[in-house]
């Protein structure tokens, strides 16, 4: 029963996020759970906190198969195989350690409507740095379509969402348990965590709703441009043959012209839209100059780059800024790359004669060193490739150093027709709230679009077709708590969490230590 329990949550988990987008799911979602491990024991509780991250995570991640049989050429069991051990090792740092101490702390008198949100927000923004960091779906990301909800982040990040889904999930474990265990007299404290999470939910939203009325009407007061989106539609396999170099180039052309009766400001291409090295190609990037010319348009485009360091050639995964004069205004170069993907961690371990030459296969990148703001006449945006936008952080540094919009570039062709091109678009919602501020996406496949600083998807296309959008843009000024102070909210998570397990294990170590001294102490007066 145990294990059906943990099980049943793996699989709600699964649920709650793109593509089924169940999303009422999640305030459930750890009922069961929380049921399998009662009065378990601490090996117990990890076990089965595991195997709820387990399916969870092999049915949220399950993209990364296709990324790696199709595109990296590791065979299909392979490919399962590490699916396993990358599902293992979260599962082993967060769900079951999470789980374990839930259970410990109950059993020190500390219920779960207090512990459970804590150290799980304390755990998913350790999450957010540990081994480079991997915050892929959080909790809270489940409820991006939740609008009131999630206005919140502007105060507290992700992790306040998340924080609100966990406590909602403790409390109500915590009533139907009352129920089982005492009948119609419950406990007082089970009742005041269930009141108290109800109220804080309660005021959440209603300050959501508020929050939706004002930025809404703040946004039209904003200066504004007007933005073009190019989906190139490129498939993976063509995309560096030399061959089809020529066809990629007419492509982006040809979507890019479809934009001049929209006359925009500013036009972006994806991530290493253009098949070739941009800074030192002599036939394609006169091309790109001259269409510039020709809209009177800025583009921003994703191309690869390379510079010797130390006789040494390393490559960057870049973004180019092209002025409506044709020439060149700004370089980005990728900060936070993707590791198994753009680089291997621990080049020195055994997984280097493993996987280094699929890892080659695929990219062996050089991270930037800062970020970067280009400047345009309307304003400044700041750019974020591919997978730096689920990094609050970055966007977070961005708007400090004067974006007054946020550009992200992908490429998503790797994932196929899954769903993290879904996943990954639902993630940058909350970099808009977080920062109030309106994000233009430009994918290669999908999903392309535009994000306002509400977190509402306004406009997006479809995977794998070529297309276009353009809208407008507000240029926002204006910092958020967030903004300026950060991760408070995970911080004090943390704060108190350190508090709960010194209450615990510290205080009993004091008590042992208080009584071995005051025993000493007899024992000496006696002698003398």
């Amino acid at each position: 029963m145990p294990f059906a329990l943990s099980a049943l949550t793996g699989v709600l988990l699964v649920l709650i996020f793109p593509r089924f987008d169940i999303e009422m799911l999640a305030w459930v979602a750890f009922v069961p759970m929380f049921f399998s491990f009662r009065e378990q024991g601490l090996k117990a509780s990890f076990m089965l906190g595991f195997i709820a991250g387990i399916i969870a995570n092999c049915g949220i991640l399950y993209w990364t198969t296709v990324a790696m049989s199709v595109y990296g050429r590791i065979p299909w069991v392979l490919s399962g195989i590490i699916l396993l051990l990358l599902a293992g090792i979260i599962s082993a740092l967060y769900f079951g350690p999470w789980a374990a101490a839930v259970e410990y702390l109950n059993g020190k008198g500390i219920i779960e409507t207090l512990s459970a949100p804590v150290i799980w927000t304390s755990l998913e923004f350790i999450r957010n740095y540990l081994f480079t960091g991997f915050p892929w779906e959080n909790l809270g990301y489940s409820q991006y379509l939740n609008l009131p909800l999630i206005q919140v982040s502007e105060y507290t990040g992700i992790y306040g969402v998340s924080f609100i889904v966990m406590l909602a999930n403790a409390s109500i474990y915590s009533l139907i348990d009352g129920i089982i265990k005492e009948g119609r007299y419950i406990k007082f404290k089970r009742w005041g965590g269930v009141v108290i999470s109800a109220c804080l939910i309660y005021g959440v939203c209603v300050f959501g709703n508020r929050r939706l009325a004002e930025v809404q009407n703040a946004s039209t007061s904003a200066p504004r441009i007007k933005v073009g989106l190019v989906q190139g539609n490129i498939d993976q396999d063509r995309k560096w043959n030399p061959a089809f170099q020529e066809e990629t180039m007419n492509i982006y052309l040809s979507l890019t012209r479809s934009l001049a009766s929209e006359k925009p400001g500013l036009i972006i291409w994806p991530e290493t839209a253009v098949p070739f090295y941009f800074q030192s190609d002599h036939r394609y990037r006169p091309q790109v100059f001259s269409i510039s010319r020709e809209l009177n348009s800025f583009i921003l485009l994703g191309s690869v780059a390379y510079e010797f360091v130390r006789s040494e050639l390393e490559y960057f995964n870049s973004a180019y800024l092209i002025s409506p004069e044709g020439k060149e205004a700004g370089r980005y170069d990728k900060i936070h790359m993707v590791p198994f993907g753009e680089y291997l961690p621990f080049p020195f371990s055994i997984l280097y004669s493993f996987l280094g030459k699929v890892i080659g296969a695929i990219g062996d990148f050089t991270p930037g060193q800062n970020a970067s703001i280009f400047l345009i006449p309307h304003g400044g945006f700041g750019v974020l490739i591919c997978y730096e936008i689920i990094f609050p952080e970055l966007s977070r540094r961005l708007a400090l150093d004067g974006a007054n919009m946020l550009v992200t570039i992908t490429n998503d062709a790797w994932f196929g027709r899954t769903s993290a091109p879904y996943q990954h678009l639902s993630m940058a919602t909350f970099r808009a709230v977080e920062n109030r501020r309106f994000i233009a996406r430009a994918a290669n496949t999908g999903i392309s679009g535009f994000v306002d600083m509400t977190g509402k998807i306004i406009l997006s296309t479809d995977i794998f077709k070529h297309a276009y959008l353009a809208g407008e843009v507000g240029m926002e000024k204006t910092l958020t708590f967030y903004t300026y102070y950060g991760d408070v909210f995970s911080w004090a998570c943390l704060f108190v969490s350190a508090i709960l397990f010194w209450r615990t294990v510290g205080g009993l170590k004091f008590s042992l230590l208080s009584h071995k001294i005051k025993v000493l102490w007899q024992l000496t007066s006696r002698r003398r």
